[in-house]
């Protein structure tokens, strides 16, 4: 069976959640298929980096895709009826690279991974081909619940800018997502959430779930783990909406309680491209910004907690799974564990979903040290068990071989 694949960026080296996703998903599909992988990268350097999958599959990259200005976004907010996320990677040199490609080989199956590149998948689909779309999200649920969540704020003039966006897109991608569900022929879903959200678009859409993962043979603890930092944790792509809104409710809400009690606790917050509002919580104190890392396993390992407390979002947190794996023990709104069935409050982690109960939660594991550990044990014998690549990789296969 031949695949071509079709990535939004690079998939090495596999830092972000998508990428992570799209890198263990094509490790997995080469050992039993020839797999061609089409690929944005922003330059030259990540071109480079992007030689160790060639010992694996077809590379093909295309520069891109092309920067939108604001004044460009604003004008297809207001003009287009395509949602932004069908127009940020719009590009005429992929296109037709794709056309090429098409022409070229006789694929059996078009992957297009996520919402971003389903026009693409729409022009596979005009030429014949059998498509697969890898849904990360349920695009417009986290579209729908970030409109909600700023909209509550009102009159406040970035609650009215935030929440008019985001209406907007909520409504876009309802239509565009229905459109995309109705043309592909299968599409995967992260979790039993995203699939009911999606259904209710397209009712007889073909769903398949194949959730997210963890590699627990890099994701390990040390056999001695070293004594606990004041840091609370907190990681993920630092620009991306629903991480900026849970890290400064987290900030503003609960760890000023938290400080209350125990002073030397701080937030550290690790990942790629801080948002501004971001980098101004830095004070070196209180929160620090560390910004990305090449290996997050330290600070998963000396972490006193991770908090992972999202209020918008959809999908699955591969977040949540590399700090389970690493035996962390983890502090995490119902929201952020949505999307992990099995997950258990008080058996792998702690949920909670307001400052208060948050803030409490977060100084039961720094202070109880013996429950920390307890939850971090079974935290990571759980998701060993049923979410770890190797679990995940066969439910692609069998979707494939159907």
């Amino acid at each position: 069976m031949r695949i071509l694949m079709l990535s939004p960026y690079p998939p090495y080296p596999p830092h972000s959640g998508g990428a992570l996703r799209i890198y263990h998903l094509l490790r997995g599909l080469v050992n039993r298929y020839s797999v061609t992988l089409l690929t944005f990268a922003p330059d030259a350097t990540a071109i480079a980096a992007l030689q160790p999958l060639r010992a694996l599959a077809q590379v093909e990259v295309v520069l891109g895709p092309p920067s939108r200005s604001l004044a460009q976004r604003v004008l297809t907010t207001l003009c287009s009826p395509l949602p932004d996320m069908a127009l940020r990677n719009a590009s005429a040199s992929y296109a037709a690279k794709l056309t090429e490609l098409l022409t070229k080989t006789q694929f059996d199956v078009v992957l297009a991974e996520s919402i971003e590149m389903a026009p693409y998948l729409l022009q596979a689909a005009r030429r014949g081909f059998y498509t697969i779309l890898d849904e990360f999200n349920a695009e417009y649920l986290l579209q729908r619940r970030a409109a909600l969540n700023d909209l509550r704020r009102l009159p406040q003039p970035t609650a009215l800018i935030g929440g008019s966006y985001s209406l907007i897109q909520w409504l876009k991608l309802a239509v565009f997502e229905r459109r995309v569900l109705e043309t592909a022929q299968r599409v995967l879903v992260v979790s039993p959430e995203d699939a009911a959200a999606l259904r209710r678009l397209v009712p007889r859409a073909r769903l398949e779930l194949v959730p997210n993962g963890v590699d627990c043979s890099h994701f390990v603890p040390p056999t001695t783990p070293p004594p606990p930092s004041h840091d609370l944790v907190f990681i993920g792509t630092l620009d991306y909406r629903p991480n900026v809104d849970a890290v400064l409710w987290f900030a503003h809400e609960v760890l000023p309680l938290i400080r209350a009690q125990l002073p030397d606790m701080r937030l550290r917050l690790i990942g790629r491209r801080p948002h501004r509002a971001l980098a101004a919580l830095h004070d070196d104190e209180t929160v620090i910004v560390t910004g990305e890392v090449a290996d997050t396993r330290p600070a998963l390992t000396r972490a006193a907690a991770v908090v992972i407390p999202m209020r918008i979002g959809g999908g699955s947190r591969l977040k949540l799974l590399e700090a389970l794996a690493m035996a962390a023990p983890v502090v995490c709104t119902t929201m952020g564990a949505e999307g992990i069935p099995g997950l258990c409050d008080g058996e792998h982690l702690l949920l909670a979903d307001t400052p208060q109960a948050m803030a409490h939660a977060v100084l039961r594991l720094v202070t109880d040290r013996s429950l920390a550990w307890q939850l971090g044990q079974a935290g990571r014998a759980f998701v060993c068990a049923h979410y770890d690549w190797s679990q995940i990789v066969p439910r692609l296969i069998a979707v494939l071989a159907d």
